[in-house]
């Protein structure tokens, strides 16, 4: 029988976080540190990187490194894997987190949020980050992780919106033409959607390697939103709010590791009921 005191432990794992200094990307580390694991960090900004590797490093006694990488370039990953093979001489798990947030950008004379009005680069542009880089990173990252003897663990980060779709009430505003009204992008649920199918893809791809892959689906974080939507919104979830920052690193940490040994190619919604409605 497996010490169930140990089955949550990340000790020892080499650990790649994507889109790290994001909201949840920093807490995703920080929860990972805490169970011992070491979190290298990987993210486009590379400005705070060290500082906030060094801030886990003194907290939590691991060995966090940051990385600037773009994972939309396939030459930066294939040079950042080799980097940490020659540091840490493997590599155990990945979190593709990193995502663009999709800009409501607008004109005089109509909001381009609008699907109707979306341009093709801002298409691109979100498309290149949420899902080529995701699939980039499992090319790369996962592909090192199935040279392990043992296998290991690939978390990709989709959300509710990658089950249902955005309800556009929630953005309406009184007394705007519906021209000029903003709406949750298009981008956003292609994205969040296809990560869902990365998953179950990658979850029958190296099983006889022992690379097992999961999604999670996380709700909306409050965070700074007006009192209209966070009021419409806590309507249309069972437990009556948006989450916590910090509500979704228990449910990282049991998919990283042996507590969740047998748990692969699932969607686990963490959105307080909404998707149930």
């Amino acid at each position: 029988m497996s010490d169930l005191k140990s089955i949550f432990s990340l000790e020892g794992k080499i650990i790649i976080i994507t889109g790290a200094m994001g909201l949840l990307g920093k807490k995703h580390a920080e929860s990972i540190a805490a169970f011992g694991g070491t979190p290298i960090l990987i993210d486009i900004n590379a400005e705070k990187i060290e500082d906030f590797s060094n801030e886990l490093n003194d907290l939590y006694d691991v060995n966090s490194v940051g990385y600037g990488v773009d994972i939309t370039s396939e030459y930066q990953i294939e040079k950042n894997v080799n980097r940490i093979i020659s540091k840490f001489g493997k590599i155990d798990c990945l979190v593709n987190n990193a995502a663009n947030n999709p800009k409501i950008e607008e004109s005089n004379d109509k909001n381009f949020s609008r699907l109707e009005n979306f341009p093709m680069d801002i298409w691109m542009k979100d498309l290149a980050v949420g899902l080529t880089g995701s699939f980039l990173c499992a090319k790369h990252y996962g592909s090192s992780i199935a040279k392990n003897k043992h296998g290991g663990v690939i978390v990709n980060i989709s959300s509710d919106l990658g089950i249902i779709a955005p309800d556009q009430r929630l953005y309406q505003l009184n007394g705007v033409d519906e021209n000029k009204q903003s709406v949750k992008p298009v981008t956003y649920s292609v994205v969040k959607t296809g990560i869902i199918g990365l998953t179950r893809y990658l979850a029958t791809y190296w099983n006889d390697r022992n690379v097992r892959c999961n999604v999670m689906c996380p709700g909306g974080v409050e965070n700074g939103q007006s009192l209209d939507f966070l009021t419409g919104v806590s309507q249309r979830i069972p437990m009556g709010r948006l989450a916590n920052k910090d509500e979704y690193q228990g449910t990282l940490i049991w998919m990283l590791s042996d507590a969740s040994s047998y748990v692969n190619g699932a969607i686990i919604p963490i959105d307080g009921g909404r998707t149930c409605w």
